[in-house]
C-alpha cells in the first residue's frame, strides 16, 4: 500500500449497536437503531474531514455486526482490520434521554465480540505507513486480551516512529479509578499526546501531583509525552506543550445531546495535527467539532464535513439558501 492510500490514523476498540430511546425506557418509548464506539466515532469524525482512517475491532457474526461494518464503510472508514467473531455477539447499548440534556447509558457488552480483541488482531502490517495510532482507556478496560492488544499496538507504533495518541476516557462502570490508574499511568508515558478531562488527569499523572498544572507537568516531564490536551467542557479546552499552554473557549451552541462530544473533540484535535496546524488552531478545530456533536443528536451523525467547519460562524438562526 502506497503512502498516498495508506491510513493516516489507525485506531482499535469496540463498536456496538446503539438503541437510542426517544423518552424514558420504562414507558415503552420508540427506539432508533445505530452504531457507536469511542474509537469509531473518532474515525468517522476524521474521515468526514477527508482523512484516511483504519478501524480495527471485532464484531459478532450477526446482523448487528453487519450493521457496524456497513455503517463504517459508508463513512469511508477502512475496515480491513475488522474481524467477524463467531463466538461472541456484537455489543449493545441503550441510550436514554432522562432529563434536559442528561443522557443515561446502559451497556450490554459482557462476552461480546469486541471484548475478545487480542494482540493477533493488530499485526504490524495494519499500522504500516500510518502517522497516528489512537487508543483509549475504554478498550483497556474491556479485559486482559483487549488491554494486551492496545499494549502491542502501542509497542509497534513506538518502534515504527508512529505518533501515539491516548484518550483516557475513563468509564467507572467498566473499572474503578484505582484499576484504571494502574494500567493507564504506564501507558500514558508511551503516548506522545494524552487527552483527558480535568478530572481524568489524576489517573495518568504522578500520584503526588495535586493540581491540574502539576499533573500536566508530571506527564510532560516523563516518558514520551509531548502534549497534553485537557477538556474543560463548557469552559473550552487547553493544550499543554513543552513550549507552553494554549487555551480556547468552547463554541456556544444549544446543547441537544452531549454524548460523543469528547470523541468529536479528539477527532478535531487529530485532524489539526494531520493538517500541521499550530496549538491554537488545533484547539479551535477540536472545540468546533465538539460543538457540532453537542448541537446535534447522535454520537457522530451530526459531525461536519470539511466545507462545513465554518457553519458555526454564521448568525444564530441563519438559513442557508
Amino acid at each position: 500500500m502506497s503512502p498516498e492510500t495508506a491510513p493516516q490514523v489507525v485506531t482499535l476498540g469496540e463498536t456496538m449497536a446503539v438503541l437510542r430511546a426517544s423518552g424514558p425506557l420504562r414507558m415503552g418509548t420508540d427506539l432508533q437503531l445505530s452504531v457507536a464506539g469511542a474509537e469509531s466515532n473518532v474515525a468517522i469524525g476524521l474521515t468526514r474531514l477527508g482523512h484516511r482512517v483504519r478501524w480495527i475491532g471485532r464484531v459478532g457474526a450477526d446482523e448487528l455486526g453487519t450493521l457496524v461494518l456497513r455503517t463504517l464503510r459508508a463513512e469511508s472508514v477502512d475496515v480491513t482490520g475488522a474481524r467477524t467473531d463467531h463466538d461472541g455477539p456484537t455489543g449493545l447499548l441503550l441510550s436514554e434521554p432522562r432529563i434536559a440534556d442528561l443522557t443515561r447509558i446502559q451497556y450490554y457488552r459482557a462476552g461480546s465480540a469486541g471484548s475478545r480483541l487480542c494482540p493477533h488482531d493488530v499485526p504490524a502490517s495494519m499500522l504500516s505507513d500510518a502517522r497516528v495510532l489512537h487508543v483509549t482507556g475504554i478498550t483497556c478496560a474491556l479485559g486482559p486480551q483487549p488491554l494486551d492488544a492496545v499494549r502491542a499496538a502501542v509497542h509497534t507504533a513506538r518502534a515504527a516512529g508512529i505518533l501515539v495518541s491516548l484518550d483516557v476516557n475513563h468509564r467507572p462502570r467498566l473499572w474503578s479509578a484505582s484499576e484504571a490508574a494502574e494500567v493507564l499511568r504506564p501507558l500514558a508515558r508511551d503516548a506522545d499526546l494524552v487527552i483527558a478531562s480535568d478530572d481524568e488527569l489524576a489517573l495518568v499523572a504522578d500520584p503526588s501531583a495535586r493540581t491540574t498544572t502539576d499533573r500536566v507537568q508530571s506527564l510532560l516531564s516523563s516518558g514520551h509525552t509531548r502534549e497534553v490536551a485537557v477538556k474543560l467542557g463548557g469552559d473550552g479546552a487547553e493544550l499543554h506543550t513543552l513550549q507552553g499552554r494554549e487555551r480556547t473557549p468552547a463554541r456556544r451552541v444549544t446543547v441537544r445531546d452531549s454524548v460523543g462530544a469528547g470523541d468529536a473533540f479528539t477527532a478535531g484535535l487529530l485532524s489539526g495535527l494531520l493538517d500541521g496546524l499550530g496549538p491554537h488552531d488545533r484547539l479551535e478545530r477540536a472545540n468546533t467539532l465538539g460543538a457540532f456533536a453537542v448541537g446535534s443528536v447522535g454520537d457522530w451523525q451530526g459531525l461536519p464535513e470539511r466545507h462545513e467547519l465554518t457553519l458555526l460562524d454564521r448568525e444564530d438562526g441563519a438559513t442557508l439558501r
